[in-house]
C-alpha cells in the first residue's frame, strides 16, 4: 500500500493500469483529451506491479481493480466512477482543483 499511495502524491493524475486493458486506454485517453498529462503506472510490467494490485483491490473493496484513477493524490475511482464525473461536468473542475489541466 505504501507503494501505491506513493506513486499517487507524486503527480497531480497517476493512473494504475494494465497494459493489455481497453478499459484503462479508455479512461487515459479521456484524460488526455481533456489535456492532462497523467503519470500511468502499468502493474503488469512494474516489478512491484502484482503488490500493488492487491493494495488496490484492498483499497477499493472489489477486483478487477484497474485502472484506478488518483487525483490529487486522493483515490477518485475507477472507470465508472471516472465516466460519471465526466458525465455529470465534474470531471474538469476537479481536474482543475488538483493543478492537472488550466483551461
Amino acid at each position: 500500500m505504501e507503494q501505491v499511495t506513493k506513486l499517487a502524491g507524486q503527480r497531480a493524475v497517476v493512473i494504475f493500469g494494465m497494459s493489455s486493458c481497453c478499459m484503462c486506454h479508455t479512461v487515459t485517453s479521456l484524460l488526455r483529451d481533456l489535456g492532462v498529462n497523467p503519470m500511468v503506472v502499468e502493474l503488469d510490467e512494474d516489478p512491484r506491479g502484482k503488490e500493488m494490485e492487491k493494495a488496490l483491490v484492498r483499497l477499493l473493496g472489489r477486483s478487477p481493480a484497474v485502472p484506478v484513477v488518483f487525483i490529487g493524490g486522493r483515490l477518485t475511482g475507477c472507470t465508472d466512477k471516472v465516466m460519471s464525473l465526466h458525465l455529470s461536468g465534474k470531471l474538469v473542475p476537479l481536474l482543475r482543483n488538483a493543478g492537472a489541466v488550466w483551461v
